[in-house]
């Protein structure tokens, strides 16, 4: 007896008239005659406008043939291989859809596809206590996550919600639908995983197919998202070619000025797991031959794009390459060259060691892996709202003025800068009573012996931990955030490390103080200089250090901790004020 459903892939198709003559130009013609592929018109057998599709593509031996031929020295062990696929595409009220069997899905033209499609259908659809698998990227941090749980569990427990994760793929157990599959095997719950394409199980004939793609359409279209999958939606991939072509020239336009911290430094997932082998890497950028570093340099590459003629700056980076490599020597002389001694790992477009935030009149976008995301007005209001309330209108620490020394810039003249962070610190404590410069006095890092982790830069009276940092672009920000959490869940997790830390605040506090060797904070305080002394303010942050600071403030007030921002007046600051006032 054959089975009523079977679980295929479903894609929905956009740009595609419902028609079989448009379903076919919509295509690769060239690669179905190379295929020798079988199309037909099976529209009067569906019922709806619709294309069938089939191929197989033979070969005498298989792709690992030669690898075992070499290795085992038996041919007999060869064998053949053959590749087959199919691909329907059927128009469902003017909308078109296409299911892969095997190999088929491989003949959809990827900017065909309804990128959202799937996605779309699982955070409306699938039980959010119920949560199977998902696949996220993390935005400003060039990670991966991913996770499956088969029994399921709910977007709390895995930790989906949260500021910056892009979610590529979401599976789980689904809420009722009406579908020709019925129910499966656990307490009644049907199955599904959305990402572009819908994993789910269909009918297998005609009538019940479209029935299950009305059904599914019509959820995607009327049923709004769970409340606790809404967020997924907040972050998209931009597809419209014009709106690329606009943030593009924008982007161009910043590679071809001063640095201004709006490009920052990302890794590509594809280069992920090399990228801790490599010892070198080169770097191309236009016409220039490979430039060979021990690391990756975003000062270099932003060098390189801002002589570049105006217009041109964006595809040089996208024709661009950087190659990660392994020394393959532990010393080299003048007769073993560096050059001759390095193992290529991988290259990856230089385009996707960048990210990048800009805003087109009302909307915000940013450069992620290559390709542009917008941010979604809720997420954005989502974030403002965590951030907002974090910077008080009266300061509950009271910081000096931060004082400008004389230094000699790049080109060897004198000029007023603000005075080193370290000594900024010290001026601090000396300054307020029982405050304690905790500054490069760092404890063990439990997790590995080699290094250590600073706790904070300044320890007040009443046991605030301040994080002091001079800025002017994200990374510094984003780092002094994630250090934070780092600081607090090691003070709440770890004795050794309270231990420590209690023992540093009484050896560095003159007169000494002590506080519990069990302490944990309450509080935490990131004091921060703008560049030229401007005013802190929630809009002053780069996108990506909000972003940041959202997440930390979520982590940190689950743990009772609360957070509060505050800017540190520069001493030409005060100066301007007093002049203006005289």
């Amino acid at each position: 007896m054959s089975s009523t459903a079977s679980k295929r892939t479903l894609y929905r198709l956009t740009h595609v008239k419902a028609t079989p003559e448009s379903m076919l130009e919509a295509l690769d013609v060239d690669a179905l005659d190379t295929l020798d592929a079988v199309v037909r018109d099976v529209s009067d057998h569906m019922g709806v406008p619709a294309l069938a599709v089939s191929f197989a593509v033979a070969k005498e031996e298989a792709a690992w043939g030669k690898d075992v031929l070499r290795l085992a020295g038996e041919s007999d062990l060869l064998q053949s291989e053959q590749r087959t696929g199919a691909l329907l595409v059927l128009a469902v009220d003017d909308v078109v859809y296409a299911i892969g069997f095997d190999q088929g899905y491989r003949l959809l033209p990827a900017q065909l596809k309804d990128a959202h499609f799937g996605l779309s259908f699982g955070i409306r659809a699938i039980n959010p206590r119920q949560v199977r698998d998902f696949t996220a990227s993390v935005l400003g941090q060039a990670r991966i996550d991913s996770s499956l749980i088969h029994a399921g569990a709910s977007v709390p427990a895995l930790g989906l919600r949260d500021h910056g994760r892009i979610i590529r793929h979401l599976g789980g157990y689904l809420d009722e639908v009406d579908l020709t599959a019925g129910s499966g095997t656990r307490n009644g719950a049907m199955t599904a995983e959305g990402g572009i394409g819908l994993r789910i199980k269909l009918g297998t004939t005609p009538a019940t197919l479209i029935k299950d793609i009305r059904a599914i359409a019509a959820i995607c279209e009327h049923v709004v998202p769970h409340p606790d999958l809404a967020f997924v939606e907040h972050i998209t991939a931009v597809k419209d070619p014009s709106l690329i072509d606009a943030l593009d020239a924008e982007l161009d336009a910043t590679l071809g000025r001063p640095a201004d911290g709006r490009i920052i430094t990302a890794v590509p997932f594809s280069q992920s797991t090399d990228l801790p082998r490599s010892t070198a890497c080169t770097i191309k950028i236009g016409s220039c031959p490979p430039h060979l570093r021990d690391e990756f340099s975003l000062d270099y590459v932003l060098e390189r794009a801002r002589v570049i003629k105006a217009g041109a700056r964006v595809t040089a980076l996208r024709q661009g390459t950087v190659e990660l490599f392994r020394d393959t020597l532990s010393a080299r002389t003048a007769l073993a060259p560096r050059t001759a001694s390095l193992e290529a790992l991988s290259k990856e477009t230089a385009m996707k060691w960048i990210e990048a935030t800009f805003s087109l009149s009302s909307r915000t976008f940013c450069l992620l892996d290559g390709e542009w995301y917008e941010l979604g007005a809720g997420y954005l209001r989502n974030v403002n709202e965590t951030v907002a309330p974090l910077f008080p209108d009266a300061p509950s620490v009271d910081l000096p003025r931060w004082p400008l020394v004389e230094k000699l810039n790049r080109k060897g003249m004198r000029v007023m800068r603000p005075a080193d962070e370290g000594d900024y610190n010290k001026l601090a404590a000396q300054a307020r009573r029982g405050w304690v410069c905790l500054d490069k006095k760092n404890v063990h890092n439990p997790f590995r012996a080699s290094n250590s982790v600073e706790i904070c830069d300044l320890f007040t009276e009443d046991d605030t931990l301040v994080l002091v940092k001079p800025a002017h672009s994200s990374s510094p920000l984003s780092h002094l955030f994630s250090q934070a959490r780092v600081s607090v869940e090691l003070l709440f997790e770890n004795a050794a490390v309270r231990a420590e830390f209690a023992r540093s605040v009484h050896v560095n506090s003159d007169p000494a103080r002590s506080i519990p060797e069990d302490f944990t904070p309450r509080r935490v305080v990131f004091a921060i200089l703008l560049k030229d002394g401007a005013k802190l303010t929630p809009d002053s942050l780069f996108p990506f250090s909000a972003i940041t600071l959202a997440q930390t403030a979520k982590a940190l007030a689950a743990r009772g901790v609360t957070i509060e921002v505050i800017g540190i007046e520069s001493e030409s600051a005060q100066s301007a004020m007093r002049d203006e006032a005289a």
